[in-house]
């Protein structure tokens, strides 16, 4: 265990027997290895700082992208939002123009009817009167037309002469000429009044139920007449006259219906004592037609129609109805009143009235 130290001179090798040394490198390649691994770990390095830059550079625009479309849908609501909004604001528009235009509409017609006010109390008191009397005389020129009577035209011209009158304007003495001679021209023309023919229809209408046919039995039986003479005479005898009386009386009632049976009267149309009871109401009935018809045509101003209807009526009342009566009489008289008066006749026009109302206005708008 205790061995003796060696000396360091025994323990040094010789010099002849070390081994021998390798050659060093060249010192040109060591170099250029030292370069390269430089070189290589420079690179390597930019490269990973490289990537680690893009991979930030990524991640930043990944949140920028983010942000940027978290932005835009906010946009996009706010955008949708604002345009409800601005639709909204268009029809509120819309509505407050419509409201507008019809203001302006209404303002636009005030405006007018104030222009005719403020032109119509412009106007003189002749122009006011010749206007209202221009305007009476056409619608009575239509009233006429309408119901086929001069009536409305004449009552025109005659309110309008009356004002005339009363206003009393030595200006207007033509227009008062051209009224009269308007006037004498409508009476002369004799115009049909329609409304009044109509009526005396309707009457003969009416009564045509109570007008007695020539079959009736009410007229072809005698009135049984009474003899209060003799029974008053029967009352102040003595019984042997008042028996006598009796048989006076009795033989007279007799001879009374014995006459009353057989009644001779002249016919001129055979067939109408062949109308039986229950016929009569139809001969009535059509009587009433044929007249209904004739008004109709005379409302209709078809007088060639009226008068072949009016014409058929009087044959019936002449040839069913008894003539002698007072009501076939009167309605017969009614009829042929009709037929007669139902022309067609045109009511004249007030030509002359109307340019003398013109020629007042001229002068007027001249003055």
């Amino acid at each position: 265990m205790n061995e003796a130290p060696v000396s360091a001179v025994d323990a040094a090798p010789a010099p002849e027997t070390a081994p021998a040394a390798p050659s060093p490198t060249p010192p040109s390649n060591a170099r250029w290895i030292a370069v390269g691994a430089a070189l290589l770990a420079a690179l390597s390095a930019a490269a990973v700082v490289f990537a680690w830059n893009t991979q930030q550079r990524v991640k930043a625009l990944e949140t920028e992208l983010v942000r940027r479309q978290q932005d835009s849908s906010g946009q996009a609501a706010e955008a949708r939002i604002a345009a409800k909004a601005a639709q909204e604001q268009a029809r509120e528009a819309s509505a407050k123009l419509a409201l507008l235009e019809a203001r302006v509409a209404e303002t636009t017609m005030q405006r007018s009817q104030l222009e005719e006010l403020i032109q119509a109390l412009a106007r003189s008191r002749d122009e006011n009167v010749l206007a209202d009397l221009d305007a009476a005389i056409r619608v009575a020129l239509q009233q006429t037309a309408i119901t086929g009577s001069a009536e409305p035209l004449l009552a025109t011209l005659r309110q309008a002469d009356e004002r005339l009158g009363r206003y009393n304007q030595p200006r207007l003495e033509r227009v008062r000429r051209a009224i009269a001679q308007d006037l004498d021209r409508v009476r002369a023309a004799g115009v049909v009044d329609l409304t009044v023919l109509t009526i005396r229809l309707d009457e003969v209408i009416r009564q045509v139920d109570d007008l007695p046919l020539l079959s009736a039995a009410d007229k072809r039986m005698g009135t049984r007449a009474p003899a209060p003479a003799a029974s008053a005479a029967s009352a102040g005898r003595g019984l042997g006259d008042r028996a006598a009386a009796a048989w006076e009386l009795m033989l007279a009632q007799v001879w009374t219906e014995v006459r009353n049976l057989v009644r001779v009267t002249r016919i001129e149309n055979p067939d109408a004592m062949l109308v039986a009871p229950d016929q009569a109401f139809f001969l009535r009935e059509g009587l009433k037609l044929r007249l209904l018809n004739a008004r109709l045509a005379l409302l209709s101003r078809q007088f060639d129609t009226a008068g072949s209807d009016l014409r058929e009526a009087q044959a019936a009342l002449s040839r069913y109805f008894e003539r002698d009566h007072r009501r076939v009489q009167l309605a017969l008289e009614t009829v042929r009143q009709v037929a007669t008066q139902a022309r067609s006749v045109a009511v004249p026009r007030p030509d002359a009235t109307l340019a003398a109302i013109a020629t007042a206005n001229a002068a007027a708008v001249g003055r």
